[in-house]
């Protein structure tokens, strides 16, 4: 009976430490998983609309504390946490980025990768991680500082394969590159090393990815009709446009670039292929 006296977050008469760190610990676990509960859903809403869009998507991955957070405020400008804790982006963000050839992205920022998840939590966390399976491409965060490197990202690849996620197309992203003074050498291909504080870097892991993107994607070269307007905007839109000049003899537009294989412009542009 001693212990009904105790008030919330404070230790009962007849409680020990131990015990009061334990009733924490529980309540802290179901507060994250209430709260991931309320994501997965608003998430599910999130991804069915984007699918109808049709529109190429980016999910920014790494073990927590890695810079993600970071990195995609200054893609995005937007306002995601950047606080050095466990959890600290536990709601998934979607922002809408264009790239340098002008190829318009969703690029998500998602819950940072633990090891040893409580079992507890595994559940929920994979289910706010089903972004990531759903993505085109995967930019993969990691902290080049921390000395545990290696080990955090074999914690984010071994969760990528159980969430299929494995086979997506990835960037390593080293970041925090000015808190090394040693030569870094990476394992991983392919790579860029960076600090997501310079923007020089940010931009130079954009080109980065559509350099990848256009070793995997499918080349088009086609003329366009004045009128066919549409058309046009949906490949500077859906593609990565490398040349685009208006013919005035021919009076048509001629556009080259690069699309993935799987787009439904793909049918219309081997109509006009060149």
């Amino acid at each position: 009976m001693s212990r009904l006296g105790a008030g919330i977050g404070t230790r009962g008469p007849g409680e020990t430490k131990l015990e009061t760190d334990q009733r924490h610990i529980r309540r802290r676990i179901h507060d994250i998983k209430r709260r991931l509960d309320a994501v997965v859903k608003q998430r599910e809403q999130y991804r069915k609309r984007r699918k109808s869009n049709d529109m190429f998507q980016i999910a920014v991955v790494g073990y927590t504390n890695a810079g993600k957070s970071t990195l995609f405020n200054r893609l995005t400008t937007s306002h995601t946490l950047e606080e050095d804790q466990l959890f600290a982006t536990l709601d998934p963000l979607t922002r809408e980025i264009r790239m340098p050839s002008g190829l318009q992205t969703l690029i998500t920022d998602t819950v940072g990768f633990i090891q040893d998840l409580p079992t507890t939590l595994i559940a929920a966390f994979r289910s706010t991680l089903e972004e990531v399976a759903e993505a085109d491409f995967i930019i993969h965060v990691v902290d080049v500082s921390n000395p545990d490197l290696e080990q955090q990202q074999k914690t984010v690849h071994d969760l990528l394969k159980e969430l299929n996620a494995d086979t997506v197309p990835m960037l390593m992203v080293y970041n925090k590159k000015d808190l090394i003074s040693e030569t870094f050498i990476p394992a991983h291909h392919p790579n860029i090393l960076i600090s997501a504080y310079e923007e020089t870097d940010v931009q130079q892991m954009l080109h980065k990815i559509e350099t990848i993107l256009t070793e995997e994607w499918t080349r088009y070269n086609v003329t366009i009709e004045p009128n066919e307007g549409d058309i046009l905007n949906k490949l500077k839109r859906d593609s990565i446009v490398t040349f685009h000049t208006f013919d005035e003899d021919k009076q048509v537009y001629i556009v080259s670039g690069y699309i993935r294989s799987n787009h439904p412009l793909n049918g219309i542009l081997k109509e006009k292929t060149t």
